[in-house]
């Protein structure tokens, strides 16, 4: 068995509190319409609709999905006159999707 000389922080205790949350919200992201839903919003503010166009589902899906990644707290609304946008409301999302686009999505290129 080798010995790993690598340098390593001290690891504080689980939080298991927190770390179920984490597993909570990564489950809710873990779906293909709402990866494609966290890319466009990463680059601008998208009603329903033009999010639903966009990942090809009808609109009380696409709303479906974004009620699902608000309670994680991923995005928020703002509301203006009969239409609604959405935008990112956790800055961390943007490091989730750089993993995901070179793991997965970079390769097919």
């Amino acid at each position: 068995m080798a010995i790993s000389t690598k340098k390593t922080r001290p690891l504080k205790p689980a939080d298991m509190k927190a770390l179920g949350q984490a597993a909570e919200c990564l489950k809710t992201l873990a779906h293909p319409v709402r990866i494609r839903m966290v890319q466009l919003l990463l680059h601008g503010r998208y009603t329903v609709g033009e999010l639903a166009e966009d990942c090809d589902v009808p609109d009380n899906v696409a709303s479906e999905h974004l009620r699902l990644m608000q309670r994680c707290g991923f995005f928020h609304s703002e509301r203006e006159g009969r239409k609604v946008y959405y935008q990112v409301a956790e800055p961390h999302l943007e490091n989730l999707m750089a993993c995901i686009e070179s793991r997965f999505l970079e390769r097919r290129k």
